[in-house]
């Protein structure tokens, strides 16, 4: 197994496209099993599965999850300008990071996640209170039928077709809260609204031991191709 590690400086601490995308680019064609990056959140390893049939696969494991705040379902509504009945009440909203601090939210279908409208500045002005950084909006009513979770990432009066740090949140919150089975590899799709659609497959480990239940292992990850080389002379 060859290791290589990658510095990196960024805006946010922790971002999950840049993380995968790195690690793809330094592995090449080198066979690698494994590219470890250096990142200001702590070294984080992508490891690569190839198929015959499929692009090369990575898998980035995020750093183990905080759990923060459970909000109320009115005090969101109001910040965001959506309906308290707009909300999934199996499930709570959640702030959760694996690097960055997300509010996971979920809602209660695929058609107002499909309407989704957002107060941009009563979420920010809400968010820095609780001291999360973006909302990850899901649902459990999916497109396509083989996925776990719809996703939508409004910020900056825009969207995010794939935010894979968010989505690294949403799995430990599914195992937290039995949307997924712990070590149960299941699909997240965003970016379809924008017609930019996006498939990522997550996972978290549930650590059962006399003193805490935590969950562990957060993985993330997805296929990729080349589309792009160049050189940059200075």
């Amino acid at each position: 197994m060859r290791v290589r590690i990658f510095t990196v400086q960024e805006e946010l601490p922790f971002a999950g496209h840049p993380t995968l995308g790195t690690a793809f680019a330094l592995r090449g064609n080198s066979g690698a099993e494994q590219i470890t990056l250096d990142l200001n959140v702590g070294k984080v390893p992508v490891r690569f599965e190839q198929t015959s049939i499929e692009p090369l696969f990575g898998e980035m494991t995020q750093v183990d999850p905080k759990f923060g705040m459970q909000h109320d379902r009115e005090a969101v509504a109001r910040a965001t300008g959506l309906r308290v009945e707009d909300f999934d009440t199996e499930s709570p909203i959640e702030t959760v990071s694996t690097g960055v601090p997300f509010t996971v939210a979920p809602l209660k279908c695929l058609q107002v996640m499909q309407k989704l409208k957002v107060n941009p500045n009563g979420a920010v002005e809400y968010l820095e209170k609780t001291g999360a950084k973006f909302l990850y909006f899901v649902c459990r009513e999916t497109v396509d039928s083989a996925a776990r979770l719809h996703a939508r990432m409004l910020f900056y009066n825009a969207e995010d077709p794939a935010t894979e740090s968010a989505a690294g949140c949403a799995a430990a919150w599914m195992v937290a809260h039995g949307v997924a089975e712990p070590e149960e590899r299941v699909l997240i799709e965003q970016g379809i609204e924008m017609q930019r659609p996006s498939r990522i497959f997550v996972r978290a480990s549930r650590e059962n031991n006399l003193r805490d239940n935590r969950i562990v292992n957060v993985r993330v990850g997805g296929n990729a191709i080349e589309v792009m080389r160049g050189e940059v002379f200075f």
